[in-house]
Formats: C-alpha cells, structure tokens, sequence
C-alpha cells in the first residue's frame, strides 16, 4: 500500500469565547487569534494584543500581527477582540464634569484591568508586554489607563481618537512623568473627521515637545484616508513603529550605524537582543541573518577582535554548527595565527552546516592556508 505524505502547515488560530463579567453584569463575546504553533511551544510565553470594537477590528489587526510575526518584524502575540457591536458608546462613556470614566464607562475600565487580563493570564501563557488599541470613543478610552500609577498597558494605539476635554493635557503629562517604556502611536488622515482631525494635530504638536526617554512617540497623516480607511494603513505602521527593535538589522542600519559609526558590531548586535528581550518579555533566538549582518560588518571595517566574541555568541545560539568555528577561524587568520586558524577551520569538519558554511568551503579555507604558508 502506498503511503502518502501531507505536508504541514502551521497556522494561527482564532477561538471563540464569551467571559462571564461581574462588573458590567453580562457575557461578552471574544475572539482570540493564538500564535502558529502555540500548541507545540508549551514553554513559550506572547505578550498580548487587546482589540476593542472586535467586531470589526480584531481581523485586520490580527491579519497584521500574524503577518508581521511570520516575518520576525514583531514578535508573536496573543490578539484579544472585545465584540462591542451596539455597546462602544456606553462602554466609553465617561462623566461630563470631570471627563473620566463614569457609569458603564467605569464599569468597562474594571472589567478590562480586573477580569478580561487576569482571565488572559490564567488561561493562556503571557507575559507582562500588553498593547491595546482603539478607533475614535474607544481610542479615547484606553487613555485612561495611562493615568494610573502603574499603567496596565505598555503600548497604545490610537486610530482616529475621539479625544475627551482635557485628555490631550492629561495624556502629555502622564507620558512626560513616565518612569517606564511607553509606546504612544496616533493616527489620523486628510479626509478624517474635521473635528476629530483638528484636535489631533494640535494634539501632535503636543506630543513632538516631550522630553521622556521612555516614551517612543510616532504619528501619522495618511493622505487621501478618510476616518475608516485610515485604518487599514495605521495598523501597519503602528506595528513597524512599535517593534522596530525587534526587527531583524535592516539595510539602513547596516550602513549608517555599523559601518558608519565608531559603535562596535558585537556591541551593537548585543544590545539590540538584550533590549528585545527586556522590553518584550520574551527570550529570542539571535537571527542567523544578523549575525550574517554582523559578520560583514566586520569584514567592512576590520575590526577583528569582534570576532572574538561573535563566536561565543554563535556558539551559544547555534551549537554544534560551524558558525562559532568560522567566526573564531576567522579572528585567529586576522590577528596573525595562521597555524592555529588553519587547526580551526579543520575543526569543522563533523559539524552541522548552516549559511554558506560547509565542510567543503571549511576545509578549503584550511588548505589555503597550508598552502600560503607550507605548512
């Protein structure tokens, strides 16, 4: 009998859920995009993505997280929508004397901060990295959170916000005294809202004055947008904005900042996983491209005592490879050791290969030099 071989594919997941929530006294309704292979990583952690007016938003951001993540430009999130259909404008709702939540309004506040992520947390394997985002009386809302001391979210996203008075003074103040990283995006576009866009260009303004390490500010006016449209471009850009660190070396910083700068490759490469790792939450494997990356760097600008530490690097990320025997070959060949650059590249044979390295090219290296030198 024949047998026939499927292949496999991964894919992300979407659930259907309804939470039981005691302080707006009803269910609500959620869809939950899991990560592709979130079933087979048992020992891996997302941070988590809340979508409110899931009823039509959770699919296009969901859509770009899956995307972005599949690329490495983000990491693998958690994506949570909150169906709102018929309920956003009472959920939002805040008091008309002193603008904060009030009524429904509060009662939605607590079951987000107090039931929703604790529901997320006992469920599903989180980390502390939350972003949520909203469009015009949603946007709004999810302000609020940033007026606490410990703010339940690290990231906002905000589409077209239905700014409440006052909360443009409130929003600067608290991201100004932030004393952790905040990611704040905004969005609006040329055939926005008039009222809604007037507002959120003065509020730009605002924001281009703050003076906070800790707060990565990034705003766009997309041309011929209108209020829903806008959409389908901010998300995007609020992703690339947001995760730029976490996205693999790119050409740009390739050129201007290792080869064109005094910082160390190693260095470079180094703080980049380092920063990844403490501000997401999430423990990532150094991308084989980056360390191509920083291997031509260094062959760039000579600076071969980085190979030195480069091959621990490899060493610990991709083990029983060839990586670390190349970059430690390479350090000896240039730091006037050729006898023991050739022993080295010899090392590799009986490793696995990877990139461009293989037995073939290792050993070839090894009788260049044998050759060049008599050995």
């Amino acid at each position: 009998m024949a047998a026939f071989l499927a292949p496999i594919f991964t894919f992300s997941q979407t659930l259907y859920e309804t939470i039981n929530s005691e302080k707006l006294g009803e269910e609500r309704q959620l869809k939950i995009q899991l990560p592709r292979n979130y079933e087979a990583n048992t020992e891996k952690i997302y941070p988590v993505m809340i979508v409110l007016d899931g009823d039509y938003l959770f699919e296009p951001v969901a859509g770009n997280v899956d995307y972005y993540s599949y690329w490495e430009d983000a990491p693998e999130m958690i994506v949570v929508g909150i169906n709102q259909y018929g309920s956003r404008e009472y959920d939002a709702a805040y008091d008309e004397q002193n603008f904060l939540p009030s009524g429904d309004g509060a009662a939605f506040f607590e079951f987000l901060g107090m039931e929703l992520m604790q529901y997320l947390d006992n469920k599903y394997r989180t980390t502390d990295f939350r972003v949520i985002l909203g469009h015009d009386f949603t946007s709004n809302f999810i302000n609020y959170y940033l007026f606490k001391p410990d703010p339940l979210f690290d990231g906002y996203i905000n589409l077209s916000p239905d700014l409440a008075p006052q909360m443009t003074e409130r929003i600067t103040n608290s991201l100004a005294k932030s004393e952790t990283k905040k990611w704040y995006y905004l969005a609006t576009g040329s055939d926005d809202i008039a009222q809604l866009k007037e507002k959120i260009l003065s509020f730009d303004n605002q924001l281009k004055t703050l003076d906070n390490k800790m707060v990565e500010y990034h705003f766009d006016n997309f041309e011929n947008t209108t209020h829903y449209s806008l959409v389908g471009k901010a998300i995007p850009s609020a992703l690339s904005s947001m995760f730029k660190v976490y996205s693999p070396i790119s050409v740009k910083d390739y050129n201007e900042v290792l080869l064109q700068t005094s910082i160390s490759p190693v260095e470079y490469l180094t703080d980049k996983y380092e920063t990844i790792n403490e501000l997401f939450h999430v423990e990532k494997q150094i991308r084989l491209n980056d360390f191509m990356a920083i291997y031509n760097a260094i062959e760039k600008t000579r600076r071969w005592d980085d190979y030195h530490e480069l091959s621990k690097m490899a060493e610990n990320h991709y083990p029983g490879t060839m990586l670390a025997t190349y970059f430690e070959a390479r350090y000896e060949e240039e730091t006037g050791n050729p006898r023991k650059a050739m022993r080295t590249y010899q090392k590799a044979y009986g490793q696995e290969k990877i990139a461009f390295l293989d037995t073939d090219f290792m050993l070839a290296k090894a009788d260049a030099i044998k050759k060049d030198f008599g050995y």
